[in-house]
């Protein structure tokens, strides 16, 4: 199953969304923080929500290239940021992870988070 996320930065602090089976997650108000830490919980929340659904096989796709390379271990995760790295490598996975990028304009996370922001 592909799992979409996206995290966000806005003055009322971070977000982020999900997108999976045709539901979208979202949650906001998570406090202050910076937009990578924001991708970092919305990479995480999908793992968990992999978990949580059951799946045996799961694709998460998202927007956030040095995130996912960083959780690939294909670049060094900064310090500051290695918190989230290790919570990240702490949760049960699927037999089958994969993690990809893709653009902005096609990760329907992203499109959640611009929605809710213009309703």
């Amino acid at each position: 199953m592909k799992i979409f996320f996206d995290g966000g930065l806005r003055p009322a602090g971070m977000e982020y969304a999900l997108v999976a089976g045709g539901r979208t997650y979202m949650r906001r108000d998570l406090g202050p923080g910076t937009s990578m830490e924001a991708e970092w919980l919305a990479l995480t929340a999908a793992l968990r929500l992999a978990h949580d659904l059951g799946l045996e096989e799961a694709l998460l796709l998202g927007d956030a290239a040095a995130v996912i390379a960083q959780a690939h271990g294909a670049i060094r995760c900064p310090p500051v940021h290695r918190g989230h790295l290790e919570a990240f490598q702490a949760l049960p996975r699927p037999d089958r992870l994969r993690i990809r990028y893709l653009r902005r304009t096609q990760n329907l996370a992203g499109i959640a988070l611009e929605r809710y922001a213009m309703a």
